[in-house]
Parts: structure tokens; C-alpha cells; sequence
């Protein structure tokens, strides 16, 4: 007899009979570093011989397709109608990764291959996001092969530059947009708030960078013949920085903070755990925006850091006054900052406080992500939080917004539709890192979860689309 609880035990099972860690296996197993040059090959390897297989045994027309910026990776698109009345959910994945960092694991492991220690499953793109998609891909299979069915139609988007900054996807949606259509979007990437608490996450945090540099003069000089008579163009970025952030980082350019916060957003918030899993470090309470706990700042404020600094030779240092420093600056914004008047607010700023001589430098591309969120009390969310309670037996911790970044703002604002995520990894994954896993008691929850908001989804039946 079909069922709900028969769906949710076979997704479960797929971490005891081998299931989840085969195909996994065989994802972690490509190399797909988007921000490698000569890593196209993969990037399609990927998606024409490791995933579309699997879509189509979900009964899936699949179909991949270039970027259209160039040296952007490419897209798939796999795609089940079972009658076009019902909703269609879609669901999201990106199959790149960042380099492997091989020889800076522990133990010298392969960030190709899945090594399993205790709870932890070890390899490049576990966490972000082969193993996520895998799950959720994973628990569509429990769903059919127990119901027949789905019960709703079904469309996924993989993408392969998301760890490059997603270049393209927003243009080959906009050219997509009836192939795209969808009623809500059910993916997972990131993590958690805490290990022992599911999480949903309706929007995330925007990302820019620039840099500010000092190019003072043609060359440098002796720091002995010339030292007290010339500008030091890192001091000068440093005195630049105090007017820029306070001693305890809090942002003193009222232009880069958002015009307002509704009050849902910290209501929302109230209690919210902040888990920094097995990290030794732990957040500073001091630092930051002032009245504040710390998932508001993350999630309901705007943050900035300096992420790198170029001068001089640190391996090397020479008795010399460097001709040109640079610091290479992020600004993480919620909804509501003027992200046009960032540039020119900071121009104003620096001339106001006689930095004349510091130019800023652009990527091209700027902000890389814009900011998105949702009000937890929309009917798709409502409903897939009462899924999850019912799943786990007890409620997820609902976020407007997250604190990281994710192209969330193609799906909300240009395709039209409320974006809810369930992450299923945790603050101390290692993405981005060297030791990247995941911790098998969230892959069987996260298989779980998935599974039941897939069937629940399947009940909503003809013309439901909340």
C-alpha cells in the first residue's frame, strides 16, 4: 500500500543500502572546478553523462544547453509534466565546485573520492551542493517508485558556475522563462542555523566586491633613503578603512545600510540558534551593528570585510616603500540597500575625508548576487514548515533571508516565485575549504524531509497552486 511513511522509510534507506553513497560517488568523482580554465569538459561531462541519466529515470525529458556568456558552464534542464493543472515545483542545484586543494587534506585524502569517517562523509562537493541535489533527486525517486507518480510536475535546473558567480544563468532564464515556468522553488543548498535544527531559508544576503587601491608613483623606493618624505599607499588604505568601519565593525557610511527592515524580519529572528558546529571560533559579540544578536547580523543587516590585500612580497619583504597596495573589499546587503549608490556614496566618502588619491576598481559584473526574502507567513511556506513538523516532529527555524549568497533573486524576481530552501549541511562543512563533508544524521533527515515535501506536494492536487 502506497504511503507517505513508505516514501520517507525508503529515502531513509538509501543511506543504509548503499544508495546515496554510489551515487554520490560517482558525482564527487568529476572534477568540476567551474573557475578552472580547461575544466569544461567536465563541466558537460557531468551533466550529459552523470546526471541526465538519472533524470531520465525519473521520466524526465532532459536537455542541456550553452551558456550564453562566454566562459560561462552550461545549464540543464530536466523537465516531468504529468498534467499541466497541477503545480509545478522547481528545484535548483549547481554540479560545479571550487578547486580541490588537493595535498591540504587531513590525512592526505582525495577530494575525488568519498572517504567516510564516523558520521562524516569527506569529499570536493559533498556539502556544496552534489551531495544536496543528490538528496533531493534522491527523495523524487522514493516518491515516484511508491506512488507511481509524483503527483505534480516537476522542474530542475543544474547549473555548472555558480561557484564562479553564476554568470549567465540570469540571461538564459530570462530567454527561458515559459520553459522555467514554476509555482515555488523546493532546493537545498548552504547550511543550517544549528546540527539538531531544520532550517528554512526564503531568500539570501546580496554580495559585491571592489577594491580600493593606491597607485602612488612609477616605482618603489628605499625605505631608508626615502622613508618619512612619501606616502605609504598601505597606510593610506588603512587610514582609509577607520572612516570606512569603527574599531568594532560597525559600518559608519549611512549610504550602504538598508532604507528600512520590516518587523517580521527580527520577529522572525527572536531566538534563533547560531551553531558554529565543531569550529573553534566563535562570533565576537562586540563586532558588528550595535543592539544586534548574531544571527541579525547576519541575516538582517548588511556586513563589510576586507577579503585580501596586495603589497609588497610577505614571503619576501624588501627595505622598500611599495609604489601601489591594494584591498580587495565584500559587502554582504540585505533587501532594501541602494545598491547603485554604493560605488558613488564610497567616492564621495573617501573625497570627504581626503583619500583623493585612492581609486576604486569594479569586476564586471556588480553586485554578483542581488538580496531577496520572504515573509514566513505566505501560504508555501506555511505549508512546507507544517511538512517538515510533520516529518521530523518538530518545527524548522524559518529565515527570510539567509546570511550567504545565491542566485535566489533570478528565481524570485524574474521568474515570479516564492523560493523556499532546506539546507541539509551545517556551519562547520568545510565548503570552500579543505575536509569538506557532510554528516550522515542530516543526509538521512535531509532525505527524509525532502521526501515528505515531495509527496506532500503530490497531494496538493489540480489547480492548488497556493
Amino acid at each position: 500500500m502506497m504511503s507517505r511513511d513508505t516514501a520517507i522509510k525508503m529515502a531513509r534507506d538509501f543511506t543504509i543500502n548503499g544508495k546515496f553513497l554510489g551515487e554520490l560517488s560517482k558525482r564527487v568523482a568529476v572534477p568540476t572546478q567551474s573557475s578552472i580554465k580547461d575544466s569544461h569538459k567536465d563541466l558537460w561531462h557531468y551533466l550529459e553523462n552523470v546526471l541526465a541519466p538519472d533524470f531520465k529515470k525519473l521520466g524526465c525529458e532532459v536537455s542541456t544547453h550553452d551558456n550564453p556568456v562566454e566562459g560561462g558552464g552550461p545549464f540543464l534542464v530536466a523537465k516531468r509534466v504529468e498534467d499541466h493543472a497541477l503545480p509545478t515545483i522547481f528545484c535548483y542545484g549547481h554540479g560545479d565546485v571550487v578547486p580541490g586543494m588537493e595535498g591540504q587534506w587531513k590525512n592526505n585524502l582525495n577530494p575525488w573520492e568519498i572517504t567516510i569517517d564516523g558520521e562524516k562523509i569527506y569529499g570536493r562537493g559533498t556539502a556544496d551542493n552534489k551531495g544536496q541535489h543528490t538528496m533531493n533527486m534522491l527523495a523524487l525517486e522514493a516518491v515516484l517508485a511508491t506512488r507511481g507518480k509524483l503527483g505534480f510536475n516537476l522542474t530542475f535546473l543544474i547549473e555548472m558556475s555558480e561557484e564562479t558567480g553564476s554568470p549567465g544563468l540570469r540571461a538564459f532564464c530570462a530567454a527561458n522563462k515559459q520553459l522555467l515556468r514554476s509555482d515555488v522553488l523546493i532546493a537545498s543548498d548552504g547550511p543550517r542555523v544549528a546540527v539538531d535544527t531544520p532550517t528554512m531559508v526564503l531568500g539570501t544576503r546580496g554580495a559585491m566586491e571592489f577594491s580600493l587601491v593606491a597607485d602612488l608613483r612609477q616605482e618603489d623606493h628605499h625605505s631608508g633613503n626615502w622613508g618619512g618624505i612619501i606616502e605609504d599607499p598601505t597606510v593610506l588604505l588603512a587610514h582609509a578603512l577607520t572612516t570606512i568601519m569603527d574599531r568594532n565593525g560597525k559600518i559608519l557610511i549611512d549610504e550602504w545600510l538598508p532604507k528600512d527592515l520590516p518587523d517580521y524580519v527580527r520577529a522572525s529572528l527572536k531566538d534563533c540558534p547560531f551553531d558554529p558546529g565543531e569550529s573553534a571560533d566563535t562570533p565576537d559579540d562586540y563586532w558588528g551593528e550595535p543592539g544586534f544578536t548574531t544571527v541579525e547580523k547576519l541575516c538582517a543587516w548588511n556586513s563589510f570585510d576586507v577579503l585580501a590585500m596586495d603589497v609588497g612580497d610577505a614571503k619576501n619583504p624588501v627595505n622598500a616603500i611599495p609604489k601601489r597596495a591594494v584591498m580587495h573589499c565584500g559587502l554582504r546587503f540585505i533587501v532594501g540597500t541602494d545598491t547603485d549608490g554604493v560605488v558613488p556614496a564610497l567616492r564621495k566618502h573617501l573625497d570627504d575625508h581626503g583619500f583623493t588619491m585612492i581609486h576604486i576598481e569594479e569586476p564586471d559584473r556588480s553586485p554578483a548576487y542581488q538580496a531577496s526574502r520572504h515573509n514566513p507567513n505566505l501560504p508555501w511556506v506555511q505549508w512546507a514548515a507544517k511538512s517538515i513538523e510533520t516529518t521530523l516532529g518538530r518545527a524548522p527555524q524559518v529565515l527570510p533571508n539567509g546570511a550567504g549568497s545565491l542566485p535566489n533573486d533570478i528565481f524570485c524576481d524574474l521568474l515570479g516565485m516564492p523560493t523556499i530552501w532546506v539546507p541539509h549541511s551545517y556551519n562547520s562543512c568545510g565548503q570552500h575549504a579543505p575536509d569538506e563533508h557532510l554528516l550522515m544524521p542530516m543526509v538521512e533527515e535531509g532525505l527524509q524531509m525532502m521526501a515528505g515535501l515531495f509527496w506532500d506536494a503530490g497531494e496538493l492536487g489540480p489547480n492548488n497552486k497556493m
